[in-house]
Parts: C-alpha cells; sequence; structure tokens
C-alpha cells in the first residue's frame, strides 16, 4: 500500500510594486473552499463577465492594454471587446495584423517593461504560431533573471472544441500549457469563473495562460451582488466544489463542468451521490481539494475534452494515487476526447469528445452499479 505523500504548502506571493519579484510559488495544497457566490438573482452570460473583467482592470490600471486580430474596430470575433476601443482609444485597444507570432513578442516586451497586456488570440489553436514567445520569453523570463524580470502578462481566447470547425481549430491546450513551470493556466466555466478568474490573471504578477470556451460565450449563470463588485476577484489554485456528494468524485473544467453536472442530476435519480469539482486553475491544481473529496466519496470520474495520453486527468489520477490510494475502493475513471484529431463531420465529432452519457457510465462503474467495461468491450 502506498504512503500518502504530502507536500509542503509553498509560499503565498507577494506582491511587487516595481519590476524584479521572484517567481512566484505555486501552492498545490492547503485548500480553504472557496465561498459560493453565484446565488444571486441575476443572470450574467460569461461573454458579459469577460468583458466587464476586462473594462474594469483598464478603467484601474492604465498600464493595462489589449492587443489582438479584430479586438478594436471589429469589437472582438465574440465580442468579448465590445466597446472598449471607444472608452480607451487606439493606444490601449490595439488591432493588429494576423501575425501571432509577432504580437505576442510585443506582447512580452511591453510586459518587460512593467506594463500589463492582455493578449487575445482568435482561438488558442492559432497560439502555436506564438507557442516561442509563451513559453521561452514569457514563461521562463522571471527564473532565468533570478527574479529581476517580471512578464505580468495575460493570454487569453477559446480553447478546446467548437462545433464543425475541424481538427486544427479544436484542440485543448490546457495540458499543454499546465506543462510548463512559469505558468499559470485557468479554464473558466461560468460567469463567477470568468469574472473573477480574469481579474485575478490580469492582477497576477506572472504569466497567465486563460483558456475560455466559445460555446460558453452566450450561456448565461446566476451571479451575486459581490460578484459583480468592481473588486471582486478569485484566488488562482482554488477549485470549487460546484455539488457536493458522499459515492463519487467528478472533476471537470470548462465546459466540461456543465456536462459533470447533467451527469450527478442524472446518477441522483439512480441513488448515487455525485461530488462535481469544478477545477477552474489547471496549473496551479489544487490537490487539496481533490484528495479531501475522494478521501470522502473514495471513488474519482475525472472528465476533460483533451486527449487522453498525458492529459490533465492523468496528473489528477497520479496525484490521487500518491496521496490518497488507500482511501480508493474503486479503480479511477478517466474520461476524455478519442485519441484522434477532430473529424470535421457531425455526428463522428460527438462521438470525439465526452459526452454526459459517458461521464454517467464511468461513475456507475465507479460505484459497481454497471458491467464491468471490459466485458462490454
Amino acid at each position: 500500500m502506498l504512503g500518502v505523500a504530502r507536500r509542503k504548502i509553498a509560499c503565498e506571493s507577494i506582491p511587487a510594486a516595481i519590476l524584479g519579484q521572484a517567481l512566484q510559488r505555486i501552492r498545490p495544497l492547503g485548500s480553504i473552499l472557496p465561498r459560493n457566490y453565484s446565488n444571486g438573482a441575476k443572470e450574467m452570460m460569461v461573454r458579459e463577465a469577460l468583458n466587464s473583467a476586462l473594462d474594469e482592470e483598464m478603467s484601474a490600471d492604465p498600464k493595462v492594454f489589449l492587443m489582438g486580430e479584430e479586438v478594436g474596430e471589429y469589437q472582438g470575433a465574440y465580442k468579448i471587446t465590445k466597446g472598449l476601443l471607444e472608452k480607451y482609444g487606439p493606444d490601449r485597444v490595439l488591432d493588429t495584423p494576423i501575425t501571432e507570432a509577432g504580437f505576442t513578442g510585443i506582447g512580452v516586451g511591453a510586459a518587460y517593461h512593467g506594463l500589463r497586456p492582455i493578449v487575445e488570440f482568435m482561438t488558442f489553436n492559432f497560439s502555436m504560431q506564438a507557442i516561442d514567445h509563451i513559453i521561452n520569453s514569457a514563461a521562463k523570463t522571471n527564473y532565468m533573471s533570478a527574479g529581476q524580470i517580471s512578464v505580468p502578462i495575460v493570454f487569453r481566447g477559446p480553447n478546446g472544441a467548437a462545433a464543425g470547425v475541424g481538427a486544427q481549430h479544436s484542440q485543448c491546450y490546457a495540458a499543454w500549457y499546465a506543462h510548463v513551470p512559469g505558468l499559470k493556466v485557468l479554464s473558466p466555466y461560468s460567469a463567477e469563473d470568468a469574472r473573477g478568474l480574469l481579474k485575478a490573471a490580469i492582477r497576477d504578477p506572472d504569466p497567465v495562460v486563460f483558456l475560455e470556451n466559445e460555446l460558453l460565450y452566450g450561456e448565461s449563470f446566476p451571479v451575486s451582488a459581490e460578484v459583480l463588485d468592481s473588486s471582486f476577484c478569485l484566488p488562482i489554485g482554488k477549485a470549487k466544489i460546484e455539488r457536493e456528494g458522499k459515492h463519487v468524485t467528478i472533476t471537470a473544467f470548462s465546459k466540461m463542468v456543465g456536462y459533470a453536472l447533467k451527469a450527478a442530476e442524472i446518477l441522483s435519480k439512480e441513488g448515487i451521490s455525485a461530488e462535481v469539482i469544478n477545477l477552474r486553475s489547471i496549473r496551479p491544481l489544487d490537490r487539496a481539494t481533490i484528495n479531501a473529496s475522494v478521501r470522502k466519496t473514495n471513488r474519482l470520474v475525472t472528465v476533460e475534452e483533451g486527449f487522453p495520453q498525458h492529459g490533465v486527468g492523468a496528473e489528477i489520477c497520479m496525484s490521487v494515487v500518491e496521496e490518497s490510494f488507500e482511501y480508493l475502493d474503486a479503480p479511477v475513471e478517466r474520461i476524455s476526447g478519442a485519441d484522434v484529431p477532430m473529424p470535421y463531420a457531425a455526428n463522428l465529432e460527438r462521438l470525439a469528445v465526452p459526452q454526459v452519457e459517458d461521464i454517467v457510465r464511468a461513475a456507475k462503474r465507479a460505484c459497481y452499479r454497471s458491467v464491468p467495461m471490459a466485458a462490454t468491450a
């Protein structure tokens, strides 16, 4: 039986007024569950939450500026930047040519000199054109400069599968960027997530990859007055328990949180109480919340849109094996996208991404409420 591998809690970051802050250490454990803010009567779309966060942070800090393709005159390909050019002018809302490598490098250089750029990719698939700047320039400079150069920059845009856009526009980059020391990787689900996490990303002294989802932009969620306050901000590295349960833990992020919640509702009708964890932060990963939940439910199902090999779910599974193996009453179940490039045909596309019924079947297997997968193959 494996022992429980406790990790030390690294120190909290100290806000810096000048350049020269050492790379902020990541806190994998020590989670105090965040409050549930989304109990208000007001509804807000994810698109509106992102727009309001950008507006308020640009208003609060003149060093914050936005750049990317069609973010100004066209007001954003998905209208996330609507109204910002008119309010802040072309010096702070910059339309760029179709050259991700060029404008991302400009953004990183601006961050070196104390500005706070927000670089928008029309899709994170296009960030591959700029990945050298993101990883070799943004992520590593603080460490390589011995803390003399901070890189307060946000890379944001839609990530993962949309609908009918083919293999080159449908990839999830959560695992790619979460692999890199020096980056923080956030992936919101709700309007509360989008607003609170984007504010945190803009204020952070380190580079943040902010992975949105195109299909969530038009979704509305309840938000409280506290969420709407201009001072509202969510902590980086803290997951949220969206639904409490006692029989099985389901972890998910981005659009898959909604699928997990639907699956939990179906499972409840069959007597299975599922606890749903919205990861929010992929790096740092809130290992403490995940392991505390597994120690309560004794079962785990991980859900993600990305490819299975070396994925976010694989990292979560390893964390539970290392820290909570003796609490498991069933093998861990991992739900992911198919290990193929995304098909274009709608019927094949549906088969290539996780569905609610996949999560339900996995949870039942974990609870020994169905025929094992091997027996049905």
